[in-house]
């Protein structure tokens, strides 16, 4: 049976009851995100005019059918992969540890427009200029060459990790939380992710999860933020040589997609390059 909380007056749904005294080091709480399905509760916070991101992983969420221990363990990692993969674009790490017997993570709060089919700013994420939202691309991009330069290969990225600033400009990512070290192997069949941005070898048990794996998923990026009504070229904005672009990359055949990113990108920026606004 769920319990209802109130710290500093805002509802909070858990499995059962839990002290979340803890959230005064960082300030007085706004709003509560219960409803996650990873086992973490996050919270807004703000002190002395300043607000804060906070995940915490260690109390009975409502939506995580495991054990918070577990939970406890995954945000412990996802902490070590922000501190490796720290870019300009991603959300940065403010600080990160164990708390009341269990672990959090600390961001800045951003006001940030979410591009995510489930968040209400995604209308107006998608009715930036033209030119914005190939900004906001070639930006996401470049973080996820450097994410494979690191050795990393992005997993479960989708649309609702991307955010743009509207009063700053700035492109951000977030929840990279599952991104792994390479080499990788697909550990389980159907992977955790969106199936909107996820590759065939996603939902093969054994199959290499790669940087072929990442020019799908960013192929598929191009798609959303471009033609989010579909995938035909009448639906797409851009230049024919775009549009061939994206659709190679997210070829259902590995061997016929781009190699890496690198090379996408290569192959993306003279596509776009005459394009006037």
């Amino acid at each position: 049976m769920a319990v209802t909380l109130f710290p500093d007056g805002v509802p909070c749904v858990l499995q059962e009851a839990f002290d979340l005294s803890f959230l005064r080091r960082w300030g007085r709480v706004f709003r509560v995100f219960d409803q996650q399905d990873s086992g973490n509760l996050c919270f807004g916070l703000e002190r002395e005019g300043r607000r804060y991101f906070l995940k915490f992983a260690g109390a009975r969420t409502v939506r995580y059918p495991g054990e918070p221990a577990d939970a406890v363990r995954w945000l412990e990692r996802s902490a070590q992969v922000y501190r490796d993969l720290a870019h300009p674009v991603l959300l940065p790490l403010l600080w990160a540890g164990p708390v009341a017997g269990g672990y959090a993570v600390l961001s800045p709060w951003t006001e940030a427009l979410c591009m995510g089919k489930q968040y209400p700013t995604r209308e107006r994420f998608l009715a930036l200029p033209l030119e914005r939202r190939l900004g906001i691309f070639r930006e996401v991009l470049e973080f996820h060459i450097h994410a494979a330069k690191r050795g990393y290969v992005s997993v479960d990225f989708y649309d609702g990790c991307v955010l743009y600033e509207e009063d700053t400009g700035r492109t951000l990512l977030c929840d990279v939380d599952a991104y792994h070290k390479m080499p990788f192997a697909n550990p389980v069949g159907r992977m955790w992710g969106s199936t909107r941005f996820m590759a065939p070898e996603e939902f093969q048990k054994g199959a290499a999860i790669d940087e072929r794996t990442m020019v799908y998923t960013m192929g598929a990026l191009a798609f959303e933020l471009f033609a989010p009504a579909g995938r035909a070229f009448s639906d797409w904005p851009l230049s024919q040589s775009a549009w061939e672009c994206a659709k190679k990359a997210i070829s259902p055949q590995r061997e016929e997609r781009y190699a890496d990113l690198i090379s996408f990108w290569h192959a993306w920026r003279e596509a776009v390059h005459s394009i006037a606004f």
